[in-house]
């Protein structure tokens, strides 16, 4: 029987600040399998981007373990965690992270340098990926001549740059607004189906009409939708800004 794709036992993830330890994860077990587009929910605060780093290979565990198609995070060394960064995930991030002074296209094959491609090689698959993405005509364009709708759908071609098995994406709609939001997760929907495994971490319940499994996280813990709704019907509204006046 084949490994789930996505794994954790008694995942849990503390900082330190002065005094205080603050547990980000707190006992987190999950199974992802293989066909799976995880959304994993929580307010601000919740653990979700923790979790995605360390799904990811970004950052690794206080204590409990990781294990991608059998393979356990936890127990690679550095070289072997990035060989995992580079070949196995995808990342996409909410502030894009595209390099300033390269193009579309150049931003897209630059994951492939990292596997030693020549230029004449990078170029044409970096194109493709652009394609895919519905972006092809603006390859030459640099990230400041491009919406933010368009420049998260780089990211998402540059993400798939090396071919991997999971994307992971931390609130890729934050700034975005609302259609272009739904063309990235379109977009996240067509990968799924594809055969990528996506996991998507939101603070926007919304992005659970795309996946086939919700996790909630409330405090470092995955908890059941009931806990869920009731831990945030008891959160006490945010009163009303002020408006500021406008200048003259």
């Amino acid at each position: 029987m084949a490994a789930p794709r996505i794994q954790t036992e008694s995942l849990r993830k503390t900082y330190t600040m002065g005094r205080n330890q603050v547990h980000a994860l707190d006992g987190v077990d999950l199974v992802v399998e293989g066909n799976a587009f995880a959304a994993v929910i929580g307010p601000s605060g919740s653990g979700k981007s923790t979790l995605l780093h360390l799904l990811g290979g970004l950052d690794r565990p206080s204590a409990g373990s990781i294990a991608v198609d059998g393979q356990e995070l936890d127990r690679l060394d550095e070289h072997a965690l990035a060989e995992y960064r580079l070949r196995r995930v995808g990342f996409i991030f909410q502030s894009f992270n595209l390099v300033p002074s390269m193009t579309a296209l150049e931003n897209v094959a630059f994951p492939l340098v990292f596997r030693r491609l020549p230029r004449r090689e990078r170029l044409p698959l970096a194109r493709q990926l652009l394609d895919q993405v519905g972006l092809a005509t603006h390859a030459d364009h640099r990230p400041s001549e491009l919406s933010g709708g368009q420049q998260q759908r780089v990211a998402v071609a540059r993400a798939l740059a090396n071919t991997p098995d999971v994307i992971l994406a931390d609130e890729p709609t934050g700034n975005l607004d609302t259609q272009a939001g739904l063309v990235i997760m379109e977009l996240l929907a067509e990968l799924h189906h594809q055969g990528k495994t996506v996991l998507v971490v939101s603070h926007d319940p919304r992005v659970s009409r795309y996946a086939t499994m919700t996790i909630r996280l409330l405090d470092g813990k995955v908890v059941d939708e009931k806990a869920y709704e009731a831990a945030l019907a008891d959160q006490p509204s945010q009163p009303a800004r002020p408006r500021r006046k406008k200048r003259q």
